[in-house]
């Protein structure tokens, strides 16, 4: 099967910075294909290379996603531009601003609350939640710890220029998430994209 530059990129966005002999394994190129591949989308400013120690021996290649490079992904909601929620403080005010982040999360939390009804446990519900955020652009995962906990995992940010122009939407979804998982799981955030993280991850913990 042949691979594709988004095939490239997206190990990449999911599995975060990787050597040239890691993505040649994941994605089945030979040596030359994979460093003739990757040095093509660095020149088109899509991938930087850095030189790292990784193991014994001489640095190697490490390649991460530039700014064009992450701007390859999706933006489901380009209509909230940090133009916009500008717009809105200053036209409404920071109370106004509030009210129509209030607003968007009522109706997240209506539309989630609906697609996890009926679901038998806790796994279940956190199964559901990492494909609703999926369909809507985070490339969720979830993946269990060995101590009992979850982590619900998005490799991409479709909001993240909303986000950065005003917090308000990660502290909804932070809250939204642990009204959907209560009272059986407790929530917290344990890397953000807006805090220098490549990804945003959710520990949730069961309550004993």
């Amino acid at each position: 099967m042949r691979v594709s530059d988004s095939d490239i990129l997206l190990a990449i966005k999911k599995e975060g910075p990787a050597t040239t002999a890691s993505l040649r394994a994941r994605l089945g190129l030979t040596h030359q294909g994979a460093r003739q591949r990757l040095a093509q989308l660095a020149e088109a400013g899509l991938l930087r290379e850095e030189r790292r120690q990784v193991g014994i021996g001489r640095p190697s290649a490490l390649w991460s996603l530039t700014a064009d490079g992450h701007a390859r992904f999706p933006d489901g909601h380009a209509e909230l531009s940090a133009a916009l929620l500008d717009d809105v403080r200053q036209v409404f005010g920071a109370e106004g601003l509030e009210r129509l982040i209030g607003r968007r999360e009522a109706a997240q939390a209506e539309r989630y609350r609906q697609a996890l009804a009926g679901a038998g446990d806790l796994r279940e519900r956190l199964e559901r939640l990492a494909a609703l955020r999926s369909a809507e652009g985070y490339m969720a995962e979830l993946q269990a710890e060995p101590d009992g906990s979850w982590l619900l995992i998005e490799h991409h940010c479709p909001i993240c220029a909303a986000a950065t122009a005003c917090q308000g939407f990660c502290r909804s979804e932070l809250a939204l998430f642990a009204a959907l998982l209560a009272p059986d799981g407790t929530v917290d955030r344990q890397q953000h994209l807006l805090a220098g993280d490549r990804r945003c991850v959710y520990r949730i913990r069961p309550r004993r």
